[in-house]
């Protein structure tokens, strides 16, 4: 009996020794919308929670701004991820939270969406490089990659088809920007008329994703994603994960 607790005991001694699992980097994805509310919401959410299962790493999502934009929290991830957010989602003393996160190393994706919201925190718009105009009705198009020495970029064609729903956007709202893939407005219709707006498209140079070194942390943007099934699309997903590994980490790919 002596003999059988000893042995008990020494097993659990090694149990409590052994290593934990430890992930390469955790990440926010955060889901607040104070606009528009895109189907392709809970699909987003799915798809960066595989991704960390593919790619080891941890995701914790929320809707729910008082729970984490603070400092105490905040500080727990490597890049925050705002997929599919509208309006204006963050209170001023989140805002300030958020900042700080950021200028002490943190990284910012910004999915499809993220590029409207918060037009009027200025400190946001210039971040996230480009802010959401208007878009026509989902079409097929050409993408064109313009920098593949990227994160999530070498499985891109140089062009190649792709449905979403094209963004216009405002002129760039910082001067340090990196363009990663635009859109070939030869290939799609882009004129469209709302009864507040209307678009004609952005012409020879149309961009759709790139990223920036900003106040101490990295930015990342891609216009992709409307669409649930486009997180099915391993191009796309491999895509985000890039984006996501570099704000997390700052570790750059070279493709060539």
């Amino acid at each position: 009996m002596k003999f059988s607790f000893t042995a008990l005991a020494l097993s659990a001694a090694l149990l409590c020794a052994a290593p934990t699992h430890a992930e390469q980097f955790k990440v926010l994805l955060f889901t607040k919308t104070a606009g528009w509310h895109h189907d392709a919401v809970h699909a987003g959410v799915s798809a960066v929670q595989e991704l960390g299962r593919l790619h080891d790493f941890g995701v914790f999502w929320t809707a729910d701004a008082n729970r984490v934009m603070n400092d105490a929290e905040l500080a727990k991830y490597g890049a925050v991820i705002f997929l599919l957010t509208t309006g204006d989602v963050l209170d001023d003393a989140q805002q300030a939270a958020f900042e700080r996160y950021i200028r002490k190393g943190g990284g910012f994706v910004g999915v499809h969406s993220a590029s409207d919201t918060e037009y009027g925190w200025p400190w946001y718009t210039k971040m996230v490089g480009h802010m959401f105009k208007v878009h026509p009705a989902v079409q097929t198009a050409v993408l064109q990659v313009r920098e593949r020495n990227f994160p999530g970029m070498e499985r891109f064609a140089p062009r190649t088809l792709f449905t979403d729903e094209w963004y216009e956007f405002g002129p760039a709202t910082s001067d340090r920007l990196t363009y990663l893939l635009s859109v070939d407005e030869s290939t799609y219709a882009p004129k469209t008329k709302w009864p507040d707006r209307e678009g004609a498209g952005m012409g020879a140079f149309h961009p759709i994703s790139w990223y920036q070194p900003y106040e101490g942390g990295r930015a990342f943007y891609t216009a992709l994603g409307h669409m649930a099934a486009t997180y099915r699309d391993p191009v796309f997903l491999h895509h985000l994960y890039g984006g996501i590994y570099w704000a997390a980490t700052g570790r750059g790919f070279k493709a060539d």
